[in-house]
């Protein structure tokens, strides 16, 4: 009589058993399937998300447009701050303080002036020019005034115009709000209260008028700016949460038979997100492009008025220009994509 349990004992002894590599075999089968289910999934998402954009073309034009000017006026308002930046610091290297002496000041007298002067920590730079230097640089400021210097020529208008001719010293300061410590000077140095000149008074505050203007543009400029950007920014949310918001609209039966057939969530809200997202790739190379094509048109115009624009162009002609178009088509992107969670967490239901 043959014994059950020996025979289950056999059984068990003739079955295969995997050995490691087998299994390890199979979990990498398993894995590289798992990834190549994953990209495959993946590629469907941006398929359906790129079909969508273009199923709801002119809903997606608007919101594409709306997201653009919001991008144009965020560099504007960038690009105004640099330059007008820029342009009250140029001016304040250009400053000069000129302190006028009278005419027929000697030039030893001014040295003595100068040295003086120099221990203000404030200072750039100084420098001086008897009457006849200011004369030589009177005369070669007009040289293509011919009956000038036909005038000139004559020795009593030389004698005359040379009486008249303030020496002077040009001082470059590092703050040209911290000027206390040059009025001190001036004020209270007896070698320069004996050859001021008293018809002309210092220039302390030529061209502070100027750069507190520019200042205050630059203020608005950032101020305005930002303030226009929220606004277009939240337009632009609107517009695309009502572009995704249409989307699942026009395909809740889709949604539903894909929710019936075992679809994930993911799989689900990736086109709308996808949709979104294009919107954002799109206007943030438009507005970067349209940036540029301006400051192109409009640079060497501003510059021509004085704005210092080199701060800009440097960003232009250089490889940040790439960095850019990145940084532009980021900020689209996570616009896009909060638009998109937005309208999905509410119906996508």
């Amino acid at each position: 009589m043959i014994d059950k349990k020996s025979i289950e004992e056999s059984g068990h002894r003739g079955a295969h058993r995997p050995s490691r590599q087998e299994t390890k075999s199979h979990l990498k089968t398993l894995v590289e399937n798992s990834s190549v289910s994953r990209a495959r999934n993946a590629s469907r998402i941006v398929k359906y998300g790129a079909a969508s954009f273009t199923r709801n073309i002119w809903l997606s034009i608007a919101a594409t447009l709306v997201m653009t000017i919001t991008l144009v006026i965020l560099i504007i308002t960038v690009f105004a701050s640099l330059i007008l930046n820029s342009t009250a610091e140029t001016m304040r290297e250009k400053i000069d303080i000129t302190i006028f002496f009278t005419p027929g000041t000697s030039q030893e007298m001014l040295d003595a002036m100068k040295t003086e002067m120099s221990y203000d920590s404030n200072i750039r730079s100084i420098e001086t020019a008897d009457s006849k230097t200011e004369y030589a640089t009177f005369v070669a400021d007009n040289n293509d005034n011919t009956e000038l210097l036909a005038a000139l020529e004559d020795e009593d208008m030389y004698n005359l115009m040379l009486g008249t001719m303030q020496a002077t010293m040009r001082i470059k300061v590092y703050d040209p709000n911290e000027l206390d410590g040059i009025k001190n000077i001036v004020e209270t140095s007896e070698l320069f209260q004996a050859n001021l000149d008293s018809e002309k008074q210092p220039t302390y505050d030529v061209n502070q008028t100027e750069i507190e203007t520019i200042n205050s543009w630059a203020t608005i400029a950032k101020n305005g700016g930002l303030i226009l950007g929220a606004v277009f920014l939240v337009i632009s949310i609107l517009v695309i949460f009502n572009t995704i918001r249409m989307a699942i609209f026009s395909r809740r039966e889709e949604i539903y038979m894909m929710r019936l057939v075992g679809a994930d969530g993911g799989f689900i809200r990736g086109p709308f997100l996808v949709e979104a997202q294009i919107c954002g790739i799109i206007s943030g190379v438009l507005a970067t492009t349209i940036a540029l094509v301006g400051f192109r048109f409009l640079g060497p115009k501003l510059s021509g008025y004085g704005i210092d624009v080199s701060t800009v162009s440097m960003l232009m002609e250089s490889n940040l220009l790439v960095a850019a178009y990145g940084v532009m088509i980021l900020i689209g992107i996570v616009v896009g994509s909060i638009s998109a969670r937005l309208a999905m967490q509410k119906y996508l239901k």
